[in-house]
């Protein structure tokens, strides 16, 4: 089964910034937010990511764990006053190159809303990142909107799809229909929006290979820059995990395993590169080595990815700066009366040892397709993942799912494919 990345950082940590979304493919060796000199971490003087979770939904959709409310209007304009003080909090620390808005529903807020945020954020000099992320949903996109938000320097939208079949959107409780997709597509591209992820879902219940096939042909015919593309998983607490507990329907691991298949290599015939699990990205350079990530990589994601600092905002989001992490409570109410006070919303915080930080870079590493070059691991952690984990890589090797190489170690394809079972090996906590 596939991991999924989502926008929400991760319980741990995270990775580091590149160029441009516009500039050449970046060097692995660029993404490190923390580097070790004499044994020591020597972290970045201000944290340069930012993700911002608005918890807001039209609806709960079947397969979600996230943390997301239908809103009354009371609790948005509280939410949106709260958010606006635990940025002036953090401000003092922040030079964002990259800000990912996720949920939830971002663009759910109406404009009022968004001119609040942004406009709290150009006061305190938070805007200009090289890359600012905005989730959508088909259904709640405007020109209005679409126009604020370029104004205000946002350059990458990303638009909730999860499928092109009619049938398979109902049975995800999505509110947005197939017109929808293409319509506020086209809506982003007149407001000027030259970098566009579609997020899309595979092996959901009902969904055949042909299915998938057609979504795969429509879906890149539109031509957006990015695609992220998420194995349905069936976590507790959702529709769907009960409906599967309750025998509606059996999980097809070898249909799971022949869709990815295609993805990978649909995606990568349409002009693709894959590089990370779930993600895939064009290009400005059409040959990229590989120290290179596709100059439309998600550089936000990258920096969870490499065990970078981030501030994450709002309820239920996740921090993790200069090696602790803390969780803001997931309760709206609470997020903001605990903000209402000019007090911080952690529920929870932790300290990570040099150990721990560096297993937890190392799992998270591997998800890319470039794997960890051994000499920037050993930068950015202080370990040596050959010796340290060497068991570990033997054991993975075993497997087939991962391969040495003279500069790194790396998961294979089929590896890749595993890569939740192969970071737990790395993350034993008897280790």
């Amino acid at each position: 089964m596939i991991g999924t990345v989502s926008s929400s950082p991760p319980s741990g940590p995270g990775l580091s910034a590149s160029p441009r979304p516009e500039s050449p493919g970046a060097a692995a060796g660029e993404l490190a937010a923390g580097t070790v000199a004499g044994g020591q971490v020597v972290w970045e003087p201000v944290v340069r990511h930012l993700y911002v979770h608005v918890p807001f939904c039209a609806h709960k959709c079947e397969y979600c764990a996230f943390f997301s409310e239908v809103p009354s209007g009371d609790l948005m304009a509280r939410y949106v006053a709260a958010l606006s003080r635990e940025l002036a909090l953090v401000a003092p620390d922040l030079r964002p190159r990259t800000v990912y808005f996720g949920g939830g529903t971002p663009s759910l807020l109406p404009l009022r809303h968004w001119e609040t945020l942004l406009r709290q954020m150009e006061r305190l000099n938070l805007l200009g990142a090289e890359e600012f992320t905005v989730e959508c949903n088909p259904a709640t996109v405007s020109a209005d909107k679409a126009r604020l938000l370029r104004d205000y320097g946002v350059n990458r939208l990303s638009l909730g799809v999860q499928s092109l079949d009619e049938a398979l959107l109902d049975r995800l409780g999505r509110v947005h229909s197939r017109a929808q997709v293409f319509d506020s597509f086209d809506c982003l591209r007149r407001a000027g929006f030259a970098n566009l992820n579609l997020d899309l879902m595979f092996a959901i219940p009902g969904q055949s290979l042909e299915v998938w096939r057609r979504t795969l042909a429509d879906a890149l015919a539109l031509g957006s820059e990015h695609l992220s593309c998420y194995e349905v998983i069936y976590e507790e607490d959702t529709p769907l995990f009960a409906q599967l507990g309750a025998g509606q329907f059996a999980v097809d691991e070898d249909l799971a395993c022949a869709q990815y298949d295609l993805l990978v290599e649909t995606a990568t015939r349409a002009g693709y590169h894959p590089y990370e699990i779930a993600n895939f990205a064009r290009s400005s350079t059409p040959t990229l080595t590989d120290l290179e990530l596709p100059s439309f990589a998600c550089r936000h994601n990258v920096n969870y990815w490499r065990g970078g600092s981030f501030y994450g905002l709002g309820p239920s989001a996740t921090s993790y700066v200069r090696g602790e992490r803390t969780r803001n409570w997931a309760n709206t109410p609470l997020y903001c009366g605990q903000l209402e006070r000019d007090r911080r919303a952690f529920e929870s915080r932790e300290t990570l040892s040099p150990r721990a930080r560096a297993a937890e870079t190392a799992a998270f590493g591997l998800r890319m397709n470039l794997g960890w070059p051994y000499a920037d691991f050993t930068a950015v952690t202080g370990f040596d993942l050959r010796s340290e984990w060497a068991e570990d890589l033997d054991w993975l090797v075993a497997q087939g799912w991962g391969e040495r190489q003279p500069d790194r170690f790396r998961l294979t394809r089929q590896g890749l494919r595993f890569a939740d079972l192969a970071a737990e090996r790395l993350l034993r906590p008897d280790r």
